[in-house]
C-alpha cells in the first residue's frame, strides 16, 4: 500500500463489519473457509478489522486515481468521446462480513464487482439494477467493435450490447461455478432477479431473497413456505439439468492428478535438463524447473529498444571490439540485441 493513499483515510471513521456469525452457525461452506484461511478458532480483533477496512478503501482511491489519469489523457488526447472504456473486477472481499474474509464464497461482497461501461459516441449515461456477468464482456466487446459475434466459439456470455443503446432491461441473470480454494467439491450459484440459489454435492442448497434480504441472512432453502420450497425446487431442477455435477467433480480431480504429475516431474527437471546439456551429474537435487514457457533467449534482450547509432552498434558487435578508427578495444563481445538493449 503507497503510504499517501494509507495516510487520507488518517482519522476517518472506518466502520466495522454489520454482520458477524459465529463459528458454529456458519454454513459449511463457510467454516470450510474459516478453516482455510486459519480463522477457525482464531478470530480476527477489532483493531485489525479496521486496519484492512481503511487498507482496502486506500486500495480504491489508488485505483480510482489511476482510472482518473487516464481519463484525463484521452480527453487531452481528444479521443474521451469515442473510447470505450470498461471498468470492472474479478472479485471482491468480504472484508470481515458475516465473520468472513478474503473471496472464495458466493456472498455478494464476495461474488460482486462493478461493471461500468462508458462510450459516449455510442450511447447515453444510465445506470441499470439488473444483474449481469463479466462473462458478458466478451461479446459485448464484439458487438461495441462491430464485430460478428457469431464467429465466436460458443461461450456462456451474453452481449450487453442492446441494454447499453436502449432502454430494453437487462438479462438480471449470472451463472457462477467456483473449484477454488476451500472447497472439496465445486459450487455453483444461479442469480435471478431477486433470487440467488448455491449448491455443491457437499453443501446444502441456499435460497436468498436479495431484494427483502440483502445481507442474506434468511436461508430461504429452510424456509417451510410453499412459495419458498417453489422457486427453490425451480432452481434445483434447473442446476442437475444444466451441470453434471458427478462429471464436473471427477473432471477436477483428474485435472488434479495431471497438474501432479507434471509438478512432480518438474521438481528434478533441472537435475536431468542439466546433465543432458553438459554431461555434468547436478547434485542440487530437488531444484524446480517453471512450468511455464521460457524462451531460449531474454526477449527484452533480443532486438534494439534504443537509437543508438547503427555503426556505432556494428562496432560493439564485433568481436574483437574496435573502436570508430578500427582500432582493437579491451571489451567483451555482444550480439546486438544486448548492445542495442544497453545502448544508450
Amino acid at each position: 500500500m503507497i503510504r499517501e493513499y494509507w495516510d487520507r483515510y488518517e482519522g476517518v471513521d472506518i466502520p466495522l463489519p454489520k454482520t458477524e456469525i459465529a463459528q458454529e452457525d456458519q454454513d459449511t461452506h463457510s467454516q470450510r473457509l474459516l478453516k482455510t484461511i486459519d480463522l477457525w478458532d482464531n478470530p480476527v480483533p477489532d483493531e485489525a478489522k479496521i486496519r484492512a477496512r481503511r487498507a482496502y478503501f486506500a486500495a480504491c482511491s489508488f485505483v480510482d486515481d489511476q482510472v482518473g489519469k487516464l481519463v484525463k489523457l484521452l480527453k487531452n488526447c481528444y479521443l474521451e468521446e469515442d473510447t470505450i472504456i470498461v471498468f470492472s473486477g474479478d472479485h471482491g472481499d468480504m472484508l470481515g462480513e458475516r465473520s468472513l474474509w478474503y473471496k472464495m464464497s458466493w456472498f455478494e461482497n464476495s461474488a460482486r464487482v462493478p461493471m461500468i461501461i462508458n462510450c459516449p459516441a455510442k450511447f447515453k449515461p444510465k445506470q441499470v439494477k439488473e444483474s449481469v456477468s463479466t462473462m458478458d464482456l466478451l461479446p459485448t466487446f464484439v458487438d461495441l467493435a462491430g464485430g460478428d459475434a457469431s464467429a465466436i466459439l460458443p461461450i456462456d456470455g451474453v452481449s450487453l450490447h442492446e441494454y447499453l443503446v436502449s432502454d430494453k432491461p437487462g438479462k438480471d441473470e449470472v451463472f457462477g461455478e467456483y473449484m477454488g480454494e476451500g472447497t472439496v467439491t465445486p459450487t455453483y450459484m444461479i442469480r435471478r432477479h431477486q433470487w440467488k440459489y448455491t449448491y455443491s454435492l457437499a453443501d446444502a442448497p441456499q435460497l436468498f431473497d436479495l431484494v427483502n434480504d440483502p445481507q442474506e441472512l434468511n436461508d430461504l432453502a429452510k424456509s417451510k413456505e410453499p412459495h419458498h420450497q417453489k422457486v427453490l425446487a425451480q432452481f434445483q431442477a434447473e442446476a442437475h439439468a444444466k451441470w453434471d455435477f458427478q462429471q464436473i467433480h471427477q473432471d477436477v480431480l483428474k485435472s488434479q492428478r495431471m497438474r501432479q504429475i507434471a509438478w512432480s516431474a518438474l521438481q528434478i527437471g533441472m537435475s536431468f535438463r542439466w546433465i543432458l546439456v553438459s554431461g555434468v551429474v547436478d547434485n542440487d537435487a530437488g531444484r524446480k524447473e517453471t512450468w511455464d514457457y521460457q524462451p531460449p533467449y531474454n526477449d527484452k534482450d533480443r532486438f534494439i529498444r534504443s537509437h543508438i547509432p547503427l555503426d556505432d552498434l556494428e562496432r560493439r558487435a564485433r568481436f574483437p571490439v574496435v573502436d570508430h578508427l578500427g582500432r582493437e578495444k579491451t571489451a567483451t563481445a555482444s550480439h546486438h540485441g544486448i548492445a542495442g538493449a544497453w545502448g544508450e
